[in-house]
């Protein structure tokens, strides 16, 4: 059974950041409420660690500098429930409102940040050491809470009321009203919702944009994530993102950007091995252990027993609020924890008997070729010199298309470099090159392969499915991410006759690989019957 490592152990920090920043909001923001309510906070590991990343400085920063001077533009962070999330989060809309938080150069050494130069009276200093970058205040901090609803904006603005009232903000921020809160003459902190939208698209210096995972295009929050991202970049600003794991189905905010390929985004995720069954509750033990870590005040108990009793009713909901998954409120056509547990990697010599799946696409979904050997082992081939794998995503080249000249030399290679014995293509799209491999490696090994029909391709799913889920086969696969989350994204679509067809989850996931996977599969079945297991001998005769 897999286990479960402790997510902080790789909290290592060996780069610049504002480590003024963390110090300032523990001598600033008390524990907002409970029996220690007015106690010094203390950050959590984790919560220390999302600090020191969304405030790490490029080594090459200057002074003048505002988000250039950071390695990262914006941050998400997605944690379960009861992790401290929005009290986390205020601190930092306080930190921005007043702390240190502009890269103001780097420190010869001895400097000193002192509060008294910045309008607080608490009489708290900071000496930086050599090498470290220093910060300085905003000079006109603008500031939005932004959340869908008022009840939703509480689980922030509520603890950042209470940390000013409590500590020795309540002389710099005296004014903490109901809906927004003065700092100096012309800042704000400013609480926005989706039914009070009037002061977007204004230039903001911080964004906490909350609960993203239920910003969708439905409650339009989606275009005010945009809205507020141009008016952070007119003020060189930057923006955090907060949220339970999203739904896959919803095309949520929170969805776009873990998927985003900037890199100039921190995202924090902490999950559990994906072979761990929720459903279990031993597994489902670790999977908690994990997910919390770095969370000391969260009780386990009481967690397990809020889950187990969502679990009965909507175990996707336990599993996205507790697990920190990201599942779909509808039901998978194959269960992935089962998918992952077959994961055993290994590597696939030169010459091995294999089959091949191909699916392809032109300017909208992926294209991708799966192979399976013949004893039950499926995996994502490379191919070229820098052995990328044949999985090609139209987004990722400057005109949009997939490459069709590199996917075509892949074939050649896999072709070249392996025994391979079918290839199952669809070909919609693709008619001509499929043609070509048919006329290139022969009609009885390239196979045209419609998944458009139905009765087929229903068996062809439930020969993978039954595979996967029974106990007695030998299938097993390489792991490949990708394949996981485009096996998570598919569904069964009802069809007469007791069939079905696959279809996504939403219309921006995609399930190519899961294709390619039943049309492997299915290659591997239909050679292991035609008794293509054995090579032919070769006999040479004499007279």
């Amino acid at each position: 059974m897999a286990t479960a490592p402790d997510p902080t152990a790789s909290f290592i920090v060996e780069w610049p950041t504002l480590w003024v920043v963390p110090d300032w909001i523990e001598a600033h923001c008390p524990v907002p409420d409970g029996f220690r309510a007015g106690d010094d906070l203390e950050l959590y590991p984790w919560q220390l660690w999302c600090t020191v990343n969304h405030y790490r400085i490029k080594p090459q920063a200057t002074v003048g500098q505002l988000a250039t001077a950071f390695t990262y533009r914006r941050s998400q962070v997605v944690a379960p429930q009861k992790t401290g999330k929005g009290p986390w989060s205020a601190t930092l809309i306080l930190a921005e409102a007043v702390g240190p938080v502009v890269f103001a150069g780097w420190a010869s050494g001895g400097e000193v940040y002192r509060c008294v130069d910045h309008g607080c009276p608490c009489g708290w200093w900071y000496r930086y050491e050599p090498g470290e970058p220093m910060g300085t205040p905003w000079p006109t901090p603008l500031i939005q809470l932004t959340a869908t609803s008022e009840d939703q904006t509480d689980n922030v603005y509520r603890p950042l009321r209470s940390m000013i009232r409590l500590g020795p903000l309540a002389d710099v921020l005296p004014k903490a009203g109901e809906e927004f809160i003065r700092i100096g003459d012309e800042g704000r902190i400013d609480v926005v919702t989706s039914s009070a939208t009037s002061r977007l698209g204004q230039p903001i210096t911080m964004a906490l944009q909350d609960e993203t995972g239920i910003w969708t295009p439905t409650n339009k929050m989606t275009k005010t994530a945009d809205t507020q991202r141009r008016g952070l970049a007119g003020m060189g600003g930057r923006s955090l993102e907060t949220t339970n794991a999203w739904d896959p189905s919803e095309d949520s905010v929170a969805e776009a950007t873990a998927k985003s390929r900037r890199r100039d985004i921190f995202r924090y995720h902490p999950q559990a091995p994906k072979s761990l069954s929720y459903t279990d509750k031993r597994q489902r033990r670790k999977i908690h252990r994990y997910v919390y870590a770095g969370s000391s005040h969260v009780d386990l108990d009481a967690i397990e027993a809020e889950a187990a009793e969502i679990l009965e009713r909507d175990p996707a909901q336990a599993e996205r609020f507790f697990g920190n998954r990201i599942v779909s409120g509808s039901r998978s056509w194959l269960d992935v924890q089962k998918w992952a547990k077959r994961a055993k990697p290994r590597q696939i010599k030169p010459k091995t008997r294999i089959v091949l799946g191909f699916d392809g696409s032109d300017i909208d979904d992926w294209t991708a070729i799966r192979a399976e050997t013949l004893d039950g082992h499926q995996f994502t081939p490379t191919y070229g010199p820098d052995r990328q794998p044949t999985i090609w995503n139209p987004a990722d080249y400057p005109d949009g298309q997939v490459p069709r000249l590199e996917v075509d030399a892949a074939v050649d290679e896999l072709m070249r470099t392996f025994d391979v014995v079918l290839m199952y293509c669809d070909p919609p799209y693709w008619e001509s090159e499929v043609d070509a491999w048919v006329d290139r490696h022969g009609q009885r090994k390239v196979i045209r392969w419609q998944t458009r029909r139905i009765v087929q391709m229903h068996a062809a799913c439930e020969r993978l499915r039954t595979d996967v889920l029974k106990k007695d086969t030998t299938f097993t696969h390489d792991g490949c991410e990708l394949t996981h989350d485009h096996i998570a994204n598919t569904r069964a679509a009802a069809r007469p006759g007791d069939r079905y067809v696959l279809r996504k989850a939403s219309e921006r996931q995609k399930i190519d690989a899961t294709v390619t996977s039943v049309l492997a599969h299915e290659a591997a079945g239909d050679a292991v019957a035609a008794g293509m297991t054995k090579r032919k001998r070769t006999y040479v005769y004499t007279a």
